[in-house]
């Protein structure tokens, strides 16, 4: 994403927080948002790597499933 909209909304961000301190908001950055929808099952995996997520290409920083493997699978008999 281009820094200089991502301080643009940081701005808009702060100046909301200032004009209005009852107002609770959260600012959401791109990443954030393909991680939502990789989590939510909207998007595959592959689809961060082709959005120029960061990191190595294909694999996130941390886990996007917390799960665990899948069920029925057993990772030494794939080893094998």
């Amino acid at each position: 994403m281009n820094q200089k909209l991502v301080t643009k909304k940081n701005r808009k961000a702060r100046r909301l927080r200032e004009l209005h301190p009852e107002v609770s908001i959260r600012v959401l950055y791109q990443r954030d948002y393909l991680h939502l929808l990789v989590k939510y099952g909207l998007e595959p995996p592959s689809q961060l790597a082709a959005a120029g997520a960061p990191g190595a290409p294909g694999a996130a920083p941390f886990p996007l499933d917390r799960r665990g493997p899948a069920a029925g699978t057993d990772p030494a008999a794939e080893s094998a």
